[in-house]
């Protein structure tokens, strides 16, 4: 009897452990999930296993392997090693790329508490490779009086992350690549033709969109995945196209060109200790205690690393792509062929001209002797300006394709939409006040208006100002009648914005009524925050989009292409006042204006426009 209820306890708990193996079989849970997929092939693959062992091909219980550990990002150097890295290595805090999520793992947004109470929400990345931006739509939710913002739910928004990859720098790869590119919209847009015939043309608001098979979403995102693998001018030329409208640039290639400009691929470390070698010498390292592999960003000519040196500094620098300054000819050229056969850019747009400006403004950004120069020289002009700083550049570990400056933190203007309303008026103010101070006091501006290049610091109230590669110099003469015509654009002074206009070279004087109308009411649009006293609200009025309908009709009826300073000056510009949207500030645009105009030092050969226009 006593045999019977020890073998009954038995019994009972086998089948105890028999559930509970049940329950914990991942078969089984899919099972539940009704996940057939992965249910018949897990199946499938434990019915080989057991074959290939009945068969002694193999044996043993099958291993499931997780994903390789990244590779620690940070080195950190010894003082007596001839430029040797040590093996122990460390990482600095968030500089080493987590592991990519699980299939499992859900994708969320992350809260970050600002000094000030308020949240900023970071990004995380899915296991596609295209990252999610969280943002807070805050468009029309806002309460000036009060200064509070009312953010509606995090939307999830797609970036591609970036991968390691080497960057093509023969002259050959580079136009191998290039070819591939062509030949692989070519064959998209066979594709979508063929699918045309099928199944009709697509419903689509992009009226371009719907006509043409080569704008297809699968074409623009060839074109952005080949644009991040070259980098280079490709890249630059892509960024400034993706900051453009749809009047301009077709729907699709804007979705695809905004990916452009977040996922940069990055160079692999054989490649990058290649660049760091030729340029600072093999022994880069003893002028370091530590280097992170890791870069903080990755752009069109170059990635930033964070460093630091002997004397404790924490350090950016900055390292040029290999190939990019000697192939800026040919790429642009090669990006010009593939828009001249796509027929994307309206005659308008003026692209011979345009290419011509974007080869000079590449040349100068490859030279980081000239930007460290740069760098200096806004050091020197703002180191009395309340609000403002330069980061030192650092010349004992900077060369033509390096440069190395003091690293500075902060918020990045999106970032600070989603303060509060009087943080968000002051750095709008400080915005334009620079733009406006760099054009008609310094008449030298850093004209890239990247949003992630002006990082707010609540603690000091300070806005660290990072990137000189595009800085430049504009004529007196060309300021002069500039600033003239910024202030009959905001007077509504047609007869004065016409004859501006003719100085600076916008118009010929041969224009027809229908050119001049758009012309002068896009100059009025412009001048619409200088019109009035008091604080403008850059959330009342769309200017954008007045301007983007305007632009439309000036494209079909100019006679001849801007001045060669307006393409950049116009890019810094159209950014500061985007900036100024983003944020929702309230700003005193017409004090700020006329602080500059009345104190400003016309050429004495010219005429000054009377004391009415400012009144």
């Amino acid at each position: 009897m006593s045999s019977l209820n020890q073998l009954g306890r038995l019994v009972n708990g086998l089948s105890l452990i028999a559930k509970e193996i049940v329950k914990r079989s991942q078969t089984i849970e899919n099972a539940k999930k009704r996940d057939l997929e992965t249910l018949i092939f897990s199946s499938l693959k434990n019915a080989v296993v057991s074959a290939t062992d009945l068969t002694g091909l193999t044996k043993g219980k099958v291993r499931e392997f997780s994903s390789p550990r990244p590779k620690e990002s940070v080195v950190y150097f010894n003082s007596n090693n001839d430029g040797v890295a040590q093996d122990n290595v460390n990482s600095f805090s968030n500089s080493v790329a987590p592991a990519s999520p699980t299939l499992d793992e859900p994708i969320h947004c992350e809260k970050v508490v600002s000094s000030n109470d308020k949240t900023i929400l970071e990004e995380k990345v899915g296991n596609d490779g295209l990252e999610r931006e969280c943002e807070s739509n805050l468009d029309d939710k806002h309460d000036v009086d009060s200064g509070e913002v009312a953010a509606e739910a995090p939307v999830a928004v797609k970036r591609r992350r970036p991968r390691e990859r080497k960057v093509p720098a023969t002259p050959f790869s580079r136009a191998f690549g290039f070819a591939a590119l062509g030949a692989g919209l070519a064959w998209g847009t066979v594709q979508e033709s063929a699918k045309r015939l099928v199944y009709g043309s697509p419903n689509s608001n992009d009226k371009q969109s719907a006509i043409s098979p080569f704008l297809s979403e699968q074409n623009a995102e060839r074109l952005a995945l080949a644009l991040c693998r070259m980098r280079g001018a490709a890249l630059k030329i892509g960024q400034m196209l993706s900051i453009q409208d749809e009047s301009l640039v077709p729907a699709p290639i804007l979705t695809a060109l905004d990916i452009v400009r977040h996922g940069a691929d990055v160079m692999p470390r054989s490649q990058l200790n290649q660049v760091l070698d030729a340029e600072l010498g093999r022994d880069w390292s003893s002028k370091l205690t530590s280097f992170d592999y890791e870069p903080l960003a990755s752009a069109s000519i170059g990635q930033v690393h964070r460093a630091v040196t002997k004397d404790g500094m924490d350090v950016a620098m900055k390292i040029q792509y290999p190939g990019v300054a000697h192939s800026i000819e040919s790429d642009i050229e090669n990006v010009k062929l593939l828009l001249d056969y796509t027929n994307l850019i309206p005659e308008g747009l003026y692209l011979d001209r345009a290419m011509k400006v974007a080869k000079e403004e590449l040349s100068r950004e490859c030279d980081y002797n000239l930007e460290a120069s740069n760098q200096k020289r806004f050091r020197d002009l703002l180191s009395s300006r309340e609000g403002f700083y330069v980061p030192l550049v650092v010349d004992d570990i900077s060369s033509k394709r390096v440069l190395t400056t003091e690293l500075v933190s902060g918020v990045p203007i999106d970032k600070v939409a989603l303060l509060n309303q009087g943080t968000r008026n002051y750095v709008g103010r400080k915005l334009l006040q620079l733009t406006l101070m760099e054009l008609f006091v310094f008449r030298f501006m850093q004209t890239d208006p990247n949003w992630s290049n002006f990082l707010y610091d609540e603690a000091t109230r300070t806005i660290n100002l990072i990137d000189f590669g595009a800085a430049r110099d504009y004529p007196k003469r060309f300021v002069d009648d500039y600033l003239r015509m910024v202030m009959a654009c905001a007077n509504n002074d047609r007869e004065a914005v016409i004859e501006m206009s003719k100085r600076l070279g916008f118009l010929t004087g041969r224009e027809s009524e229908v050119m001049l109308e758009a012309h002068v009411q896009a100059g009025f649009v412009v001048g619409l925050p200088f019109s009035k006293s008091g604080g403008y609200d850059f959330r009342s009025t769309n200017i954008a989009q007045s301007i983007s309908n305007l632009g439309a009709t000036m494209l079909r009826h100019r006679l001849t292409p801007p001045p060669d300073e307006a393409y950049s000056l116009h890019r810094k510009l159209s950014g500061a006042f985007l900036a100024c949207i983003k944020l929702g500030a309230v700003v005193p645009c017409r004090e700020l204006l006329l602080e500059v105009y009345e104190h400003y030092p016309f050429g004495e050969d010219e005429d000054i426009l009377s004391s009415a226009a400012a009144s």
